[in-house]
């Protein structure tokens, strides 16, 4: 059985990664627990168009999705918090030391073109970037998660 049973996704505002981070976790491992959550939340919108067009071909449904601040009580039910980038980790290192131990890169199993070291990619922000963006943040995220899957 594994130690990651409650799985939280983190980007910045909650509307263009982690949601569809959410749903590609759900979609690759539907016996885990998975909610996303922004450090600098865009409250209560909903998944970026571009985003959910694409999260959509794949057959993944993010019309519901509501952005959400996070809260420490989401720090606190999560097993494995999985964030965009490095930075990401450190803001939130800053903001709650107890997550730190628990934090990774969604990105942490993706090996840099070209190199056999392993320190993680970090997944860009897309927002108010054009589609191709949009497309190759979509492919690292689907690889993210399911370099994920195979370890969890």
């Amino acid at each position: 059985m594994s130690p990651y049973n409650n799985i939280l996704v983190i980007c910045q505002g909650n509307i263009c990664r982690s949601p569809v981070a959410e749903a590609l976790l759900k979609q690759a491992m539907p016996d885990k627990q998975v909610q996303s959550a922004g450090l600098t939340a865009m409250v209560g919108q909903g998944c970026d168009v571009t985003a959910a067009e694409l999260a959509s071909a794949e057959g993944l449904d993010t019309s519901a999705h509501s952005a959400r601040q996070l809260t420490p009580e989401m720090i606190q039910w999560a097993d494995l918090i999985l964030v965009m980038s490095q930075g990401q980790r450190g803001q939130l290192g800053n903001t709650a030391p107890e997550a730190i131990g628990k934090t990774m890169l969604l990105g942490h199993w993706i090996h840099a073109a070209g190199t056999r070291a392993n320190n993680g990619l970090d997944i860009p922000d897309p927002y108010k970037k054009s589609r191709d963006v949009f497309e190759h943040v979509h492919k690292l995220m689907h690889q993210g998660v399911s370099l994920w899957a195979q370890k969890i």
